[in-house]
């Protein structure tokens, strides 16, 4: 058995920004939500854009901190509540990430669910190392039975409860499209117009990159590098889910994090699934949030696109081929020769 850890040169997104122009591209970097974070500002003076990309990566550090799931924070401190039986007040932030939580949820048929933490637990992927190991089948099975999901959750105000003491929430799926929109937000407030933000691959845009458009790669599921190149315009996220980021391999078969609520397994059928949002209000979340129950569908992903206002749909499936959403395939250009099969869904 082997399991295996992503590395940077293995993320999701590649972030594109060579080019001749000598105008200021100002960078940092952080560790934060386990992965490796960068902000990009364009156009504007060292002075200027370093307090601001610094703001940012504190808000990054203060989310991670106040909602990580297996760490001391107020999102642990509400899954004991939880699992007690007990009522919790929480902060108003929170109340309303539980809130907009259980619409995406219900928007995607629940397989969007950040109420599986036990599940995620059971599998071995709240921690910081990867499992070695299948978990354990009879406890597997139990979570399939009661089945708890953030649909158990009772929101009064700021006074939050479960219908299920199994009931465990973990944003890990989430929090880190949240993370975008709170910095774009950061970033306009002190006068940045032109930036990129990634955070392990989850992208957004502001402006442009000294009067061109910003440039991602999306990386290839099964190969070194990326296999399509997307252009995006202000106010643009990308966010992919893929089965080679996180993942363990038990006698050849491998077993990634994205877990499939209705069997309380590792979703099959799917090595990646990117989508594109356009500028709307909380495109960051959406990003982020749309991916999973897209990977989880399988080939039913157009029909759940739909419920979920998402039109620039990349995937590929289990065997390597590739599908892709009419609105997608105007804005992606292929990196190489064509993918072997192409199909396009209206």
């Amino acid at each position: 058995m082997r399991g295996r850890r992503l590395s940077f040169a293995g993320l999701l997104l590649w972030i594109l920004v060579a080019g001749c122009s000598r105008a200021p591209l100002h960078q940092q970097e952080a560790f934060v939500f386990g992965t490796r974070v960068e902000v990009l500002i364009a156009g504007l003076p060292d002075a200027q854009a370093r307090p601001a990309a610094a703001a940012v990566l504190r808000e990054f550090d203060r989310l991670h901190r106040t909602y990580h799931a297996w760490k001391p924070s107020e999102l642990s401190t509400l899954n004991a509540a939880l699992a007690a039986g007990r009522p919790q007040v929480v902060s108003e932030e929170m109340a309303e990430l539980l809130a907009d939580a259980q619409r995406l949820a219900r928007l995607s048929d629940g397989l969007f669910d950040p109420g599986i933490g036990r599940l995620i637990g059971l599998w071995g992927f709240q921690s910081d190392d990867l499992p070695g190991s299948l978990p354990d089948e009879t406890a597997v099975a139990a979570w399939r039975s009661a089945r708890p999901g953030i649909a158990d959750l009772l929101l009064s105000g700021l006074q939050v409860s479960s219908r299920q003491r199994e009931l465990a929430l973990d944003f890990g799926g989430y929090l880190k499209g949240v993370a975008l929109d709170r910095a774009t937000s950061i970033l306009r407030a002190r006068g940045v117009s032109n930036a990129l933000l990634n955070i392990g691959g989850n992208v957004m845009v502001l402006g442009s990159r000294n009067g061109q458009r910003w440039r991602v790669g999306v990386q290839h599921p099964r190969q070194p590098g990326p296999m399509a190149t997307i252009e995006l315009d202000d106010g643009e996220a990308v966010g992919t889910s893929g089965d080679y980021q996180r993942y363990f391999e038990v006698a050849g078969r491998r077993y990634a994090h994205l877990l499939d609520p209705r069997s309380g397994r590792p979703a099959s059928g799917t090595q990646a699934l990117t989508v594109l949002v356009t500028a709307r209000p909380a495109a960051g979340t959406l990003s982020d949030a749309a991916t999973k129950p897209l990977f989880i569908a399988g080939s039913d992903w157009p029909q759940l696109a739909r419920r979920l206002q998402v039109a620039h749909v990349l995937r590929v499936d289990g065997d390597g081929r590739w599908q892709i959403s009419q609105a997608m395939q105007g804005r992606l250009q292929f990196v190489g020769a064509s993918p072997p099969v192409l199909e396009v869904v209206p």
